[in-house]
């Protein structure tokens, strides 16, 4: 039926059929993404019930999960969780991705976010020379704000021997998801070039980070895999009134100037859509926005994205690449929202589930 449709079009009017492809979502949103934890071993399959019955039908074409330190790493054990993800539960999500021509790309933090509220990651505490800030003890108990104005430790970009560690683990866990792209976070880096640190301190916080995107890129590259990072970062807080959440105040953001146009920025905007992807793709950056648990503020941002790729000249339009939901529950607590309804606080929508619903309702009208 769907041949004969086409062939009707073409014969009867190229013309109407030219307009059909230029609203489809494959041309308006080359990337309909979903952001999440990576499951646990005994979620796995209730996971691809989920990819199989919700994403799939959806149009969703790429999912990013966070694997961090969740996978059991033959190159370095030591850094592996407990209760990670094994080879063969990798590979059954491979296996799920690929019956619906799904791009699946592994996330492991880099240079951020190497650790959490009164805890390192497994990276700094398995090597504890590599921390940017070895002088901000962890807390017993985590508070924000704090006089040393710890959120998230980094590792140190310029420790000579933290790139071979993570770049093992990159190297590992794109093999193990045939990936090929590579999620590197990046985001909310408060520490960076800090004094104290003799390797980094006095330099330009912007060229610090920028080499690092550079250095990870160039490693990619080598396998022909493609480079993703969160864009915060690369946003002057201070100049827009963004802010340090979802921009930067260290003066990092002159990096986007400096890292390779061949990156892709995942834009995250959660409170407000703001038109920061206009920015990014007039840089020559291929930009993603990336709405959280707003339903109406995702639903604003998907209408933006489709607009500003419809209107844009032909030069402009390939930079505003799509949209990505992004969860930030572990994958049982999605699931179990998604599946149950379950409202937000106060009894209200706002809940990543239905942001997502709602989000992909309107890709779905496309």
């Amino acid at each position: 039926m769907k041949q004969f449709l086409f062939l009707f079009l073409l014969a009867c009017s190229p013309s109407l059929l030219l307009r059909a492809q230029q609203t489809s979502p494959d041309s308006l949103l080359p990337v309909r993404g979903f952001c999440i934890a990576a499951p646990k071993p005994g979620d796995v399959d209730r996971f691809i019930k989920f990819i199989d019955e919700e994403l799939a039908t959806r149009k969703v074409n790429t999912l990013i999960l966070r694997v961090d330190y969740d996978y059991r790493y033959k190159s370095h054990p030591e850094l592996a969780d407990t209760n990670a993800l094994s080879k063969q539960d990798v590979e059954k999500l491979v296996a799920a991705c690929r019956k619906h021509n799904m791009d699946l790309i592994p996330q492991v933090n880099l240079l951020g976010h190497q650790s959490w509220a009164n805890k390192p990651g497994k990276l700094l505490a398995v090597y504890p020379q590599f921390d940017e800030t070895p002088d901000v003890k962890m807390p017993d108990k985590y508070e924000w704000p704090n006089a040393d104005n710890l959120y998230c430790k980094s590792y140190c970009p310029l420790h000579p021997d933290v790139h071979k560690i993570v770049f093992d683990i990159v190297d590992e866990i794109c093999d193990a998801f045939h990936a090929t792209s590579f999620h590197a976070g990046m985001d909310e880096v408060f520490y960076i070039g800090e004094m104290q640190c003799p390797r980094c301190g006095g330099r330009d916080k912007a060229e610090l980070f920028a080499n690092e995107v550079r250095l990870i890129n160039d490693h990619l590259k080598q396998k022909n895999r493609r480079l993703w990072i969160w864009g915060d970062r690369l946003i002057d807080g201070k100049t827009t009134g963004i802010g340090e959440w979802e921009a930067s105040y260290n003066n990092t953001y002159r990096a986007v100037d400096m890292i390779p146009k061949d990156v892709i920025v995942c834009d995250w905007h959660y409170e407000r859509a703001d038109k920061t992807p206009v920015y990014f793709a007039m840089k020559g950056l291929h930009v993603i926005t990336c709405p959280w648990n707003r339903p109406a503020v995702a639903v604003e941002q998907t209408n933006d994205m489709i607009s500003f790729r419809k209107t844009a000249t032909k030069e402009m339009q390939p930079y505003f690449y799509g949209m990505m939901q992004t969860v930030w529950t572990g994958t049982a607590s999605f699931l179990d929202g998604f599946y149950n309804k379950t409202p937000g606080r106060n009894n209200s929508d706002n809940t990543d589930w239905k942001c997502f619903v709602d989000m992909y309702n309107v890709i779905g009208g496309l």
